[in-house]
């Protein structure tokens, strides 16, 4: 039986090719669910996303009358994350599906790992340091900060740091 694995994916350029992150989650042994941030709706490919996950994608909390439909996940991925996100998450901000479930996450202890994808200036900033900070200080572990680049002048985004985070951290 495969461990369930949530995806969680912010609105950066990775987010258009994550349904090759699923795959090779997949091909990895997991049970991928998706959860994208309100943002990151409008940069990924849903279909692709469920093709690849075999579950439907998560865009929104539920209301009390609906069954949940991710599971209590044995990992958690970020990639790619982004300023907004990291930073509300270390403040423990919950309003939305995606911090919902990176909250409840780390404070069950699930071994979560994160690929933020920032402009320099960005990364530069005080407050997301100190955020990253907390959240590592928590058990979070993080690939390089700063942005995930493409490797290919097609733009095909390396998600090997990832999966050789998650198959350390998480197994």
């Amino acid at each position: 039986m495969r461990s369930p694995l949530i995806l969680v994916a912010c609105a950066a350029p990775p987010t258009i090719q994550a349904a090759e992150l699923v795959e090779h989650l997949v091909r990895d042994g997991w049970d991928v669910y998706v959860v994208l941030t309100e943002g990151a709706a409008a940069w990924a490919d849903e279909k692709s996303l469920e093709a690849a996950s075999g579950h439907p994608v998560k865009t929104r909390l539920r209301r009390p009358d609906e069954v949940k439909t991710v599971p209590v996940p044995a990992a958690v991925v970020v990639a790619p994350a982004t300023f907004n996100t990291i930073n509300q998450w270390a403040a423990g901000i919950n309003d939305t599906a995606a911090l919902g479930v990176l909250n409840e996450a780390l404070g069950a202890g699930v071994p979560i790992v994160v690929a933020p994808h920032t402009k320099d200036e960005l990364a530069a900033h005080p407050a997301f340091r100190r955020n990253v900070e907390v959240l590592s200080t928590a058990g979070v572990r993080f690939t390089a900060l700063g942005a995930l680049d493409p490797v290919t002048a097609e733009g095909q985004y390396q998600w090997q740091s990832v999966l050789d985070l998650l198959r350390d951290h998480a197994r």
